[in-house]
């Protein structure tokens, strides 16, 4: 028992320190110089030219505003002729980072609220006034039932906003397909508070006249801040005129990505475009709501007129950050390197102590054992 004790004590108690043996062997030494070239590479190339690790980082700050600009004239069954600019088609005028325009609508005008016959439904169709149970109604319910079933469409009679809409036929094409057209001025400030740097995406080298005639494109004009709602869709792969009849939603990402140790004009948006609600079935595609405008007629009844609204929802996301120089990442980063560097050791060893066939011999070479006894008779010998 006290010959473990002594064992597990001594191994505790005991100190190493590393021995330098220079081996020369042509094949550890190309491995070693190997694993050094691709540490070197990584830190050099991926950590510090790539990633920029001698930079710390800030997030940006963005406010985004945007204005519509387009007009369109229809002439069709049921809406007559009607000229639309951004105060019909703009619903709401403004949001935050998103606007919507409208591409499709179904209108149902003059609405009362009075009795009236339900949309044929497996809940409304009736044969007689007991199928027509007085009071109920549901959430796909144009209003309360009245009791009484309408005899001449075989519905029941409800209480609501009447005659009830009937949207089970979407006008095809869209009504303002011509929405392809129009255009929208973005205006993104952008601030990296960590930095005091603000940037906007009207650039410093673009003038009056130039807004007036240029439109976006990735190619020639990438940083004309007036889009086309047609190009847009496009760019993201997708048909504006499909899209149009029951709508969508659609992501503009602004990507604003500045190497501030550069000029202040490097630092310049990246726009792309993408449809984020893919349409993966058919259920419950596209993109639509209701509103209605209300009015009293010259006898004192209040009327209304509702609007199902189909069209392309823009979400704006701005995103990105910006770099400059600081000494403690790069330090930082140095320090990482140079603890890399060791890895080719520990590779080296490896195939020394466990692959070559010499292994045992560079085992002796590489470890030595000095007991405390051994020192004393050392001195002792050697006063």
């Amino acid at each position: 028992m006290e010959n473990y004790c002594t064992a597990a004590c001594d191994g505790f108690l005991a100190y190493d320190t590393p021995r330098i043996v220079l081996i020369q062997n042509r094949i550890v030494g190309v491995v070693n110089r190997l694993v050094q070239l691709i540490i070197l590479a990584y830190v050099v190339g991926w950590v510090f030219m790539w990633e920029r690790g001698y930079q710390e980082f800030d997030s940006p700050i963005a406010s985004v505003t945007t204005k519509m600009k387009g007009i369109a004239f229809t002439n069709s069954t049921g809406f007559g002729e009607h000229l639309w600019d951004a105060a019909d088609y703009v619903i709401p005028p403004q949001q935050e980072s998103a606007f919507f325009v409208m591409t499709n609508l179904i209108l149902t005008e003059n609405q009362v609220q009075g009795r009236c016959p339900e949309l044929p439904s497996k809940t409304s169709r009736c044969k007689s006034d007991s199928d027509c149970a007085t009071g109920y109604h549901d959430p796909h319910s144009n209003g309360i039932l009245t009791g009484i079933c309408n005899k001449h469409v075989n519905t029941c009679e409800i209480y609501g906003w009447c005659p009830v809409e009937n949207d089970t036929v979407i006008p095809k094409p869209a009504i303002l397909g011509e929405a392809e057209k129009f255009t929208v001025l973005i205006k993104n400030s952008i601030t990296f508070p960590k930095f005091q740097f603000s940037k906007r995406n009207i650039l410093e080298t673009t003038n009056a006249s130039y807004l007036k005639v240029c439109r976006f494109h990735p190619k020639f004009h990438p940083f004309c801040p007036i889009f086309c709602l047609g190009d847009m869709v496009r760019e993201a792969g997708e048909d504006f005129q499909k899209l149009s009849i029951q709508g969508g939603v659609m992501g503009i990402l602004i990507e604003w990505n500045c190497d501030l140790d550069q000029s202040a004009t490097k630092c310049i948006p990246k726009y792309t475009f993408q449809r984020l609600d893919k349409n993966f079935g058919t259920l419950s595609p596209g993109y639509n709501f209701r509103f209605a405008k209300y009015y009293i007629t010259v006898n004192g009844t209040k009327t209304r007129t509702l609007y199902k609204a189909y069209g392309i929802r823009f979400i704006i996301k701005v995103f990105g950050q910006a770099g400059k120089f600081n000494i403690i990442p790069t330090m930082l980063n140095i320090g990482s390197g140079l603890a890399l560097l060791g890895t080719a050791t520990i590779v080296c060893d490896i195939i020394v102590l466990y692959f070559l066939k010499k292994k045992s011999y560079y085992k002796e070479k590489k470890y030595k054992y000095v007991k405390d006894n051994e020192l004393q008779c050392y001195v002792f010998q050697h006063p």
